[in-house]
């Protein structure tokens, strides 16, 4: 357990400290518990940091002031903007109208217009999408292969159970890639203020959290079954936070997705022998990795719309934010120098973490360059595939077996996803994408 450095200390501790750590480690050890406490671990963060933050935009002295400190304030609240732009970012939101229909992002969300292919050999053009398709592959294969390693294997006959570390751990390497990317590429004027991506960030640390807490709970397939099914939540928070509306197709598609899932949990909760069977709390967490995930996509969508900033910005904003906050959690639970003293005691469990934050890193500039080569379209179909790859990945690797209930429901789930591609690709060549008009 990461406890082990903790347990040093509690020997010295008088009886009565030593029983409130004890019930606070108890506490922490419940999904729901450790849940709680990394929301207060956020708020001790993000309260006073509202207040300073409403302070300032009331402030004259942070829109007209100069030097690096009033340089850094403005950046935060208002964005790197010209001085007679400056203005509330609440009063600039609300000049424009909601996103367009559609059920996906328009590639202009993403910082910029997608990136035609220039005119070059088929050749060419084929190795391109090749070293797309096998970058993308790669690195969240690997990631999702070690994912469960990590969570569901002991090291040295220790379990590692801190899913906020691993958090942690991800987003300062994610952190590090987009800021080096950032300084050794051209990108533009950043108008966006700096405290909206913390909205981004809460969702997105909150998601990748669940995503590992629910490894305890349910198997590696009916996590990834799950999260292809992230369309069905995606479109309710788009229908509530954007107000889109979706085709025909796409609630057919989605439907299916709630068929094909429906069939594979049923079939998963008869596995008594698994020791990751599916459990009412696994199904709490994925439904909170869904919700939140789904929160993340709509508000990201809002600030590409909103303002100019590109993929590796939003990345870089982001994942600072949620370093801030993971760092924040781990420290009010006093998590942090025990998960460390874990990972210097465990060789094999700090290359694990190391490998899975740098393909998680990688992963997304992977991402980023695809969808701006070729299109949102090719990269869902890609991405699709790397997760029935990943499903056959953890069954031969990690022994989960798959009955023929199961089975369809896996089929019928990659089915509606494969339509859900081919629909979108017969509307694009009809008429242009609904996601476009406003």
């Amino acid at each position: 357990m990461v406890n082990d450095g903790a347990q040093l200390e509690e020997s010295s501790r008088d009886p009565e400290d030593a029983s409130l750590s004890a019930m606070f480690a108890a506490i922490q050890e419940n999904w729901l518990g450790s849940f709680i406490l990394n929301l207060v671990g956020y708020a001790i963060i993000i309260l006073p940091a509202a207040l300073a933050i409403r302070k300032l935009k009331q402030s004259p002295l942070v829109k007209k002031g100069s030097g690096p400190l009033y340089g850094t304030l403005k950046l935060l609240v208002f964005g790197d903007q010209p001085p007679e732009q400056l203005q509330d970012p609440l009063d600039k939101a609300e000049k424009g109208g909601g996103v367009g229909n559609g059920g996906s992002p328009a590639p202009q969300q993403h910082g910029g217009a997608v990136q035609q292919p220039e005119p070059t050999t088929t050749m060419h053009y084929c190795l391109h999408l090749l070293f797309c398709i096998v970058g993308l592959q790669a690195a969240y294969l690997i990631w999702g292969v070690l994912q469960e390693r990590v969570m569901t294997r002991t090291y040295d006959g220790d379990k590692f159970t801190d899913s906020q570390f691993l958090v942690f751990m991800n987003r300062i390497l994610a952190l590090l890639v987009a800021g080096a990317t950032i300084r050794l590429t051209h990108q533009p004027r950043h108008t966006t203020p700096m405290y909206k991506y913390s909205y981004a960030s809460i969702s997105n640390t909150l998601s990748s959290w669940c995503q590992y807490e629910a490894l305890k709970f349910v198997s590696f397939p009916t996590q990834v079954l799950a999260k292809a099914s992230k369309v069905i939540p995606v479109m309710l928070m788009g229908k509530v936070v954007s107000n889109k509306t979706y085709p025909l197709h796409e609630y057919l598609t989605a439907s299916m997705i709630s068929m094909g899932v429906a069939l594979f949990l049923l079939a998963a909760n008869h596995e008594h022998h698994n020791t990751t069977e599916t459990t009412v709390a696994g199904l709490l967490i994925l439904a909170g990795y869904m919700g939140f995930d789904s929160f993340t996509a709509n508000f990201q969508s809002e600030l590409f719309r909103q303002y100019s900033v590109s993929s590796i910005q939003m990345m870089f904003g982001v994942n600072l934010f949620s370093c801030i906050f993971t760092l924040g959690s781990l420290l009010f639970r006093g998590r942090l120098f025990a998960s460390i003293f874990f990972l210097l005691q465990h060789t094999e469990f700090a290359f694990h973490v190391f490998l899975t934050s740098i393909c998680s890193a990688v992963g997304q500039l992977f991402i980023f360059h695809t969808i701006s080569s070729f299109g949102p379209l090719i990269f869902t179909l890609i991405m699709t595939t790397r997760q029935a790859i990943s499903i056959l990945l953890s069954c031969l690797l990690y022994g989960h077996i798959l009955d023929y209930q199961a089975s369809i429901g896996v089929l019928v789930v990659f089915l509606a996803l494969f339509l859900r591609v081919y629909f979108k690709t017969a509307c694009a060549k009809e008429t242009p994408c609904p996601a476009n008009s406003k």
